[in-house]
């Protein structure tokens, strides 16, 4: 897998897992929702001082974002559309 694709891969995956929306993610890391949407799709080149942020507003160490998935692990879904309920 690329670089590129773990980058995807994991942002997403962590992104989903604590129910953040790209939006959210975006405004967390001063960035743009589209630079979230390009890079989920491995579409985006980024720089090292994006990712430091999109790891601390993911409260992940910037490895993180570079982890191989497990052997067989399914590709991260996105978020299902629409508001969701508020906790």
């Amino acid at each position: 897998m690329t670089g590129r694709a773990l980058l995807a891969w994991n942002l997403r995956a962590l992104r989903t897992a604590k129910s953040l929306s790209q939006e959210r993610l975006a405004v967390d890391a001063g960035v743009d929702r589209a630079w979230v949407s390009e890079l989920e799709r491995e579409q985006g080149n980024t720089s090292v001082d994006l990712l430091d942020r999109l790891a601390a507003a993911l409260d992940v160490p910037i490895a993180a974002l570079f982890a191989e998935p497990a052997a067989g692990a399914e590709k991260p879904q996105p978020l299902r559309k629409g508001r969701r309920p508020r906790d």
